[in-house]
This record gives C-alpha cells, sequence and structure tokens, in this order.
C-alpha cells in the first residue's frame, strides 16, 4: 500500500515538539513555518510561527495512523465522514510555493462564494491558479485546500493575473 499525506491536530503550540517527536520515530513529515514580524511594547522581532495553528502533515499509510496518534502533543487525524482525510502532494506543494514567495498572504477559514477562476502569470507564485476574490477592497486569489477544510488568500496585484 502506498504512503499518502495526512493532517494531524495537534495540541496548541505543540506544533514544533510534535515534528521533533515524528522525526526522531522515522516519519517524514511537513510542519509548514512562516515568519512573522511580531510587536512588543519594547522591540519588535521576527519570528517562526506555524502556518496553520495546530495542524502537522504526516506521510504514512493508513494503518499506521494508530501509531501516530500515540506521539505526544497529537490530538487527532484530520477526518470527513469517518475516514482519515488525504491531503493531495500538490496542495502541500502550493503551501511551499507560497511561504518561499514574497506574496502577502493570509489563512483563512472563511467560506467564499466561487468566483472567476485565475491563474498568476507573472511573479514569484506564477502557475499558481486558484479564484479570484475581491475582500476589503483588495484583489486576492484564494486557493482552497479542502481535504483539511482550509483556505489561503494571497493579495496580489491583478495585473498579474490571467483567466482560466
Amino acid at each position: 500500500m502506498a504512503k499518502k499525506w495526512f493532517a494531524l491536530y495537534t495540541k496548541s503550540r505543540s506544533e514544533k515538539k510534535v515534528n521533533q517527536e515524528l522525526i526522531f520515530k522515522g516519519i517524514e513529515c511537513y510542519l509548514p513555518i512562516e515568519k512573522k514580524l511580531k510587536q512588543w511594547s519594547d522591540r519588535k522581532k521576527w519570528v517562526e510561527e506555524p502556518f496553520i495553528r495546530s495542524y502537522i502533515f504526516v506521510k504514512s499509510e493508513e494503518h499506521e495512523l494508530q501509531n501516530i496518534l500515540n506521539t505526544v502533543g497529537v490530538v487527532s487525524v484530520i477526518s470527513f465522514g469517518g475516514k482519515p482525510a488525504k491531503v493531495q502532494e500538490e496542495h502541500l506543494n502550493i503551501i511551499k510555493s507560497i511561504l518561499s514567495s514574497n506574496e502577502n498572504f493570509e489563512l483563512s477559514t472563511e467560506i467564499f462564494k466561487p468566483g472567476e477562476k485565475v491563474e498568476v502569470e507573472s511573479g514569484s507564485l506564477k502557475g499558481l491558479s486558484g479564484e479570484l476574490v475581491h475582500h476589503l477592497n483588495k484583489y486576492k486569489v484564494l486557493v482552497r485546500i479542502d481535504s483539511i477544510n482550509q483556505n489561503i488568500l494571497i493579495k496580489i496585484n491583478p495585473s498579474h493575473l490571467k483567466k482560466v
């Protein structure tokens, strides 16, 4: 049986510890990390935080998930209809390309009505496709990752887009 990607739900603020524990167990995993500039009353500092709070992705066979659930900090496997939700590798690659780009983005679980399908034709996200969303007087591209019920909104100049 081939290994597939699955999403795990972790205890709050335990994503990095779970990631280290899974690596120690020899399990292939991916924890998307973003750098954010945090403001305190006396200083600013760049910090690395999980891109999707309390989520980590593992590549395994479905029957191995029960063993992975025994990892300290793991709460559950994200499931739909009582079955573990498989995450397409293509969606993880989209997250990786967004995190490595210079584009402004935000994560959203809002439900949007389907809009016009677009593809980015220039810039660091060239080739990325999604829906055009007009949100708070700014144009953004919405990329849906249905398997984990998450959306990524990327603020983008409409001149970089073309209709699909």
